[in-house]
């Protein structure tokens, strides 16, 4: 026999369904209400997304294999500064052997070269200037070899103390006397005659010492010497496209003209002689302290500042692989940089396998991150609820049932609190505790307590409205008969019959709540680092570079946001349908 036909009267009557209607009569208020509440799909779906927040933000952290603020690193290939290069302005001096050229007498030479003289005085002293090229000048004096007294032009001289005259030194001087002449040359040195008619002078012209702004950096026991450098730094002005041999100290040796860079070598031009140095205008500064450049590298690294190069390749100093090197300049100074292997803050890192978010600036993983951010935000939400909530219950009950001067001076209450603006509060208690360099876990108690305190007079004014009305009713009466206390008056009868208000109120408000964290911690006011909110997170974007190149950063977190306000915003809205006594679905 069909089931159908047994709630029927007459075989073919119409079969009767259990319609909501009757359902009505049957059901429990609360299964009533779930059931109003599972029809709304908005609210299933607001449950689901804030079940998926709860998941990923607290059991998520618990299989996560990283900690909130542990930090990753790795080798990353890095600019570093290798050399740096500066033009040389000034001149540098190399004294000839037993001579000496002190600052006084530089800083006169430079008066001397400025105004176009050829000689110049210093302490007394006569020095001549003799230019031997473009910023190359050889510095001369006059030395007493020797002097002598005597009548009508015969003078009998004598060797100065120290001094050793050649062969044929008297001869000589006679010879320059009778013809009248002022200086003489022996033995590749010239001698200047000063004689009166009782007394003779011959002193010799020596070389004092070398000025010139071209830069040697040589290897070698004679790279210093004055007659190397002075027959170097003639060759150097020679050299051109052939090479220009020249010879010091007995040793021979070729100039070659790299750009504006001149190398030396020992031995003929047709010899392959070892590159003993190299000269230009440019002074080549290790950037790390002692280390050492060979002389090809000085020579790749001048011509490329010379020529304004913006980089160069040659093999590497240590590994002898081609490296690139990169010149960057700032006024006069030249930074030449290469890259190098460096153990760096994985800062930024793309999503990939390890880290499907990718890392934040400070080279955390962006994913665990936002699940422990997810448990500070919504942890915040539900607590700063329940003080507003506890707060709100307490006061609102008690004045909306004594009514009078308790509900006066608890109502002016709520008013002062309306009063009060929060978000300069907020920035106030965000600058103390700075200040007081507070820990950031107590920083978070403190803000819950705060937008728990400030939060209250909103629920207050509806559970006083409440029960202001539900006060008259006839149960309460029946509790007066019946002789039960004024506290299970209120939270016993009259509170319950406010719990589906606040649950709405509740639900709706623990968006608003972890959305106003979240432009504390993004003003910098809220969570601080180590730990993290996801208005911290987005916190960390504070630039307009990083907003744009690394979404990842900001986005996720951003969008967490999101779906849990609209989650809890759906879920209010589903719970206000279902306690509506006058919903018919």
């Amino acid at each position: 026999m069909d089931e159908k036909k047994t709630y029927s009267q007459a075989p073919d009557a119409t079969p009767i369904a259990l319609d909501d209607a009757r359902r009505v009569k049957v059901l429990s208020p609360g299964m009533l209400v779930f059931k109003r509440f599972m029809r709304n799909k908005l609210a299933i779906a607001g449950s689901i997304i804030i079940l998926l927040m709860f998941l990923f933000a607290f059991p998520g952290g618990w299989f996560s294999p990283y900690s909130e603020s542990q930090v990753f690193r790795a080798y990353y290939p890095q600019l570093s500064d290798y050399a740096a290069v500066t033009i040389n302005e000034e001149y540098r001096y190399t004294p000839a052997p037993g001579q000496q050229f002190d600052n006084a007498a530089r800083a006169k030479m430079i008066l001397a070269i400025s105004g176009g003289e050829t000689a110049f005085e210093s302490a007394g002293a006569n020095f001549g200037l003799v230019r031997e090229g473009e910023d190359f000048y050889r510095i001369t004096g006059l030395q007493t070899v020797a002097s002598g007294r005597g009548i009508r032009n015969r003078f009998d001289l004598k060797a100065a103390p120290g001094i050793t005259l050649p062969e044929g030194f008297q001869a000589a001087f006679d010879e320059t006397i009778a013809s009248g002449a002022q200086s003489f040359t022996l033995a590749g040195m010239a001698y200047t005659v000063r004689a009166s008619k009782v007394e003779a002078v011959v002193s010799a012209v020596a070389d004092v010492a070398l000025a010139s702004k071209l830069v040697f950096e040589m290897e070698g026991g004679n790279a210093d010497s004055f007659a190397f450098r002075l027959a170097a730094q003639r060759a150097a002005q020679a050299a051109g496209q052939d090479p220009a041999p020249f010879e010091a100290a007995g040793q021979r040796y070729t100039a070659r003209r790299d750009g504006d860079v001149v190398r030396f070598y020992a031995g003929q031009p047709d010899e392959d002689g070892a590159l003993l140095g190299v000269a230009s205008h440019f002074v080549l500064k290790a950037a790390i302290p002692g280390a050492a450049f060979s002389p090809a590298f000085r020579v790749a690294a001048q011509n490329a500042v010379a020529e304004n190069l913006t980089a160069f390749v040659m093999p590497g100093e240590d590994d002898g692989k081609d490296r690139e090197y990169v010149v960057e300049r700032k006024d006069k100074q030249y930074t030449i940089r290469r890259e190098e292997m460096t153990y760096l803050v994985s800062t930024y890192e793309s999503p990939s396998w390890a880290h499907p978010l990718g890392t934040d600036g400070n080279g955390m993983d962006m994913l665990v991150r936002l699940m422990y951010g997810g448990r500070v935000s919504l942890m915040i939400g539900f607590v700063v609820v329940i003080i507003e909530t506890l707060f709100g219950v307490v006061l609102g009950g008690v004045a909306g049932y004594f009514g009078k001067w308790v509900d006066n001076l608890v109502m002016r209450v709520v008013d002062v609190f309306n009063c009060i603006p929060q978000y300069p509060i907020y920035i106030i208690m965000g600058a103390i505790m700075d200040a007081e360099k507070v820990v950031p876990i107590v920083r978070i108690y403190l803000l819950m307590i705060a937008m728990g305190v400030l939060g209250w007079p909103a629920i207050a004014r509806m559970v006083r409205g409440q029960i202001l009305s539900l006060r008259e009713q006839e149960f309460m009466t029946a509790t007066e008969a019946t002789g039960l206390s004024v506290k299970r008056r209120i939270f016993r009868h009259l509170v319950p019959n406010v719990i589906p208000q606040l649950i709405v109120i509740a639900t709706m408000s623990l968006g608003s709540v972890i959305l106003i964290e979240a432009v504390l911690s993004f003003l910098g006011l809220g969570v601080k680092f180590p730990m993290a909110s996801w208005g911290s997170i987005i916190n960390a974007v504070s630039n307009i570079y990083v907003m744009t190149n690394y979404l990842f950063v900001w986005i996720p977190a951003g969008m967490l946001i999101l779906l849990t306000v609209l989650g809890f915003n759906f879920i209010g809205d589903g719970l206000r349908d279902a306690f509506d006594p006058k919903m018919k679905r």
